[in-house]
């Protein structure tokens, strides 16, 4: 079974209401970085944790850094998630 272009908009749109918004993502890595707020709002509590206590060891400095470029591709895993527990739970199809 495949979904109708509607069911598919449907989708879509859900997606796009439910998913973490980068503005915000980048807002909380440029101002709020020492305690990994990014992390917890893109739904990544135990590698936060993690990034917080491994600036004790200076690497998670280097780690924040990072992070600049990993958030589009936790964005998109959210956006994903998103998609296929609304896919599966309305229409009953997994991805």
């Amino acid at each position: 079974m495949t979904l109708s272009t509607a069911q598919l908009s449907l989708v879509e749109q859900r997606v796009a209401n439910d998913a973490p918004s980068p503005v915000v993502a980048y807002g909380l890595w440029a101002l709020l970085w020492f305690v990994s707020a990014h992390r917890f709002y893109l739904g990544r509590p135990g590698s936060a944790i993690l990034q917080i206590i491994s600036y004790f060891f200076v690497i998670g400095f280097f780690w924040a850094i990072v992070d600049a470029f990993l958030i589009p591709g936790m964005i998109r895993e959210a956006k994903d998630d998103i998609r296929d527990d609304f896919t599966y739970r309305h229409y009953g199809l997994a991805a």
